[in-house]
Order: C-alpha cells, then structure tokens, then sequence
C-alpha cells in the first residue's frame, strides 16, 4: 500500500531550549529510524507550506492567532533565546511561528494528497505537536492543532461529511476535544492515562448539542497497557465508529503512551502499536475508502518514540 509522508529538517527549527523534553531530536531519531529501515524508499514525499491566518481560523480565534505572533515576534533577532507563549505551557523561539504554520499547512497538504491521489494512508512528523491546542489557548508543548485543522480542512476543502479522530496519545487531546464538542460531525475518541495532565477526558464527557454522544472518552490507570487499550478500542470504538461511518479517519499518534517514556505510565509495546494501527486501518476500510491521516503528538523517550513510530508505518504500509 502506497503511504505518504511528511517530513522535512524545518521542524527541527522550533526551538525550545536544553532540557526540554519536546525536543529538536525527537524529529531526528524519527526520520533516522525511518531511513535506516528503508521504510522512506518507496513513500510519497509531502511538502510542508505555511498555513495562512484564513485556514488557521477554521479552529482558532483571531484573537488567539494575534497573540502567538505578537508572542513570537518579541524574540525577533534572537535565535538562541526561549520564553513561555503567553497563554500557557509552550515554548517558543525565534522560528517557531513559521515551523509551526509549516506544521499545519503540510498536514493540510497531506489531506490533499490522500483525496486528490490514488495514495490513501499518510503520516506526518511535525512539531511542535497540536492536540491540547484549544481555539483559544496553546498549552501542553502546542501552539496550533493539527489535527483538528486537518478535519475542518477536509470538511472545507473536499466537501468530507464526518471525520473520527482516534487519539492513543498517553495525554488527552483537550484541544481537540473543546474544538468539536458540540459540533457532531466530527467524532473524538481518546485513550489516556488518568488522572494526569491535563485532568480532562473523564468518562462523562460525551459532547453537548449536536456533538452529544460524539466524545468518547476512556481514562485508564497507570500501568495500563496493550490490553486494557485495545479492549477499549474494540469494546467502545469500533462500534461506534461503524454506527457513525466517517468519511476520512484521523489519528493524534503520540507515543508517549508507550512503556518507558519518561512523561507517561502507560506500557504499550510496539507491537501493541501495530494493533491499535490495523484496527484504525479496518475502520478507514470499512467507511473511508481506506483514508487514514496520521500526525505525530507525544513521545519523547528518544529510543521508544522512533520504535513506535518503525511499528506504526509499518502496520499503515501493510
């Protein structure tokens, strides 16, 4: 099966300083890993672009894209210096406005390539990450949500009806979350460790209006891992997903959620990785023409992250 690939050294650029653990290297172990299993010889390259303020406000306030520039803008001519972005937990450098426009502008383009090309399955390493991206606030290492963007993009762009977002990220997507809560044309469903940053996803929180019934929600304990999650996948998703029937499947893959990352408690394998992937898969086959967006959140145990990432390109190329 034909995948497309986004990827470029540019999201190395967003800078945020040593120790941090949403790092420039996460990108670098992932495409080495990508290279040095000759897993990139056969895919279809997709090229970042920036995002314009137009696309950008398909999720986010006006408001809130003022702030990120007015933020950034203040390091101008400082490439080594960090700082905090206003509204919460992200860090910020000299580039990251354009790394991150970049970011969500590729994966746009990579929603073009699976609706205007024969290719049906696509994955993309950006940073900074998106899904705690809410429309008004960046928070959790996110300024804008990919993911979400690349929903309200294809609804806009291809005339797509329904969209499933799966997140496996060990964090809750709460950006995502807030972004289509009372909307009910796009469906979230989310595995995460709880409690735990950011101390939303509760099993109660089901959506409102026209979005009721369309969140899903399954908090797990630390320690969880291969069983308790696909169990969810199969006893909660799968279900509902075939009683919604989305026209394009989306998945905030974050890697975090696998055992050994220093931010989570979760003890998924990589193996578990390559189920969670075909179960994703059989739901884009069943409704979506085989369309599955990828987009990478979490991970940030340099050895576990690319490993995940091997398992889950794999299982998308099968």
């Amino acid at each position: 099966m034909a995948l497309a690939l986004l990827l470029d050294p540019l999201f190395k650029d967003h800078r945020t300083g040593q120790g941090h653990p949403e790092q420039p290297a996460r990108y670098e172990a992932v495409t080495h890993a990508l290279e040095s299993t000759h897993l990139l010889e056969t895919a279809v390259r997709v090229p970042p672009r920036a995002a314009s303020d137009e696309e950008l406000a398909l999720v986010h306030t006006a408001s809130y894209i003022r702030t990120v520039r007015s933020d950034i803008a203040a390091l101008a001519g400082r490439p080594d210096a960090v700082r905090e972005l206003s509204t919460g937990d992200v860090a910020i450098s000299a580039r990251s406005l354009d790394v991150a426009l970049q970011a969500a502008g590729g994966v746009m383009n990579a929603v073009d390539t699976l609706f205007q090309t024969g290719t049906r399955r696509a994955f993309c390493a950006v940073r900074p990450p998106g899904h705690h991206a809410t429309p008004d606030r960046g928070m959790g290492f996110c300024l804008f949500n990919n993911v979400a963007l690349a929903a309200r993009y294809a609804q806009r762009r291809h005339g797509v009806d329904r969209v499933l977002i799966i997140d496996w990220d060990v964090h809750h997507g709460n950006g995502t979350q807030d972004t289509f809560y009372a909307d009910g044309s796009v469906m979230f469903f989310s595995t995460h460790q709880h409690p735990w940053y950011p101390g939303t996803g509760m099993t109660g929180e089901t959506g409102e209006g026209k979005g009721k019934g369309r969140i899903l929600n399954s908090p797990l304990p630390a320690g969880s891992g291969g069983e308790e999650i696909l169990a969810a996948f199969r006893q909660r998703l799968l279900p509902a997903a075939s009683a919604f029937r989305p026209s394009l499947v989306i998945v905030s893959a974050g890697f975090d959620s696998r055992m050994g990352d220093p931010l989570g408690r979760f003890r998924l394998t990589d193996g578990d990785f390559t189920a969670l992937t075909g179960l994703a898969l059989e739901i884009a086959q069943d409704h979506a023409q085989g369309r599955l967006l990828s987009v990478l959140e979490g991970g940030y145990s340099l050895e576990g992250l690319p490993a995940g990432v091997v398992a889950h390109v794999r299982a998308l190329r099968s």
